[in-house]
C-alpha cells in the first residue's frame, strides 16, 4: 500500500483560469473586480503609457530578495493581520508588498517629482 499523497503538479496548481482561447485570465478579472485596473496614461506629449498595476495573483516569473528589519516585518505581518480581521481579506505578504510598490510607481508616474517616493527618497 503506497502512504504518500497524490498531489497534483505545478502546471495544475497554476493553470489559467479563463476559458480556452479566452483572453482575459485571472489577472484580468481580478484587476476589475477590485476595482484594480487602471487605464492607459498619456504622456505630456500625447503617446499613451502603460501605467503600474500590481499583479495579484498569478503565477510570477521573476523575483526579487529583499531584506527587511525586524520590526518592518513584524509591521507587514501586523497589516496582513488587520486586513484579514478588520476588511476580511485574505491575503499574503507578498500582495501586499506587490500592491504598495503598485501605489508607489502609480503615485511617481502620476506626480513626478511631487511623488511620495521621490519626496521619500531624497
Amino acid at each position: 500500500m503506497n502512504r504518500r499523497a497524490s498531489l497534483p503538479g505545478a502546471d495544475e496548481l497554476f493553470r489559467s483560469t479563463g476559458a480556452k482561447g479566452d483572453s482575459s485570465g485571472a489577472h484580468d478579472r481580478q484587476g476589475s473586480a477590485t476595482g484594480g485596473a487602471r487605464g492607459p496614461a498619456r504622456r505630456e506629449g500625447g503617446a499613451q503609457e502603460a501605467t503600474p498595476e500590481a499583479s495579484g495573483r498569478v503565477r510570477h516569473d521573476q523575483k526579487i530578495t529583499v531584506y527587511l528589519t525586524g520590526q518592518e516585518l513584524l509591521d507587514l505581518e501586523q497589516a496582513r493581520l488587520r486586513l484579514r480581521a478588520e476588511f476580511d481579506l485574505g491575503v499574503d505578504r507578498g500582495r501586499i508588498v506587490r500592491e504598495a510598490v503598485a501605489e508607489l510607481l502609480q503615485d511617481l508616474h502620476d506626480r513626478g517629482p511631487d511623488s511620495a517616493l521621490v519626496r521619500r527618497l531624497t
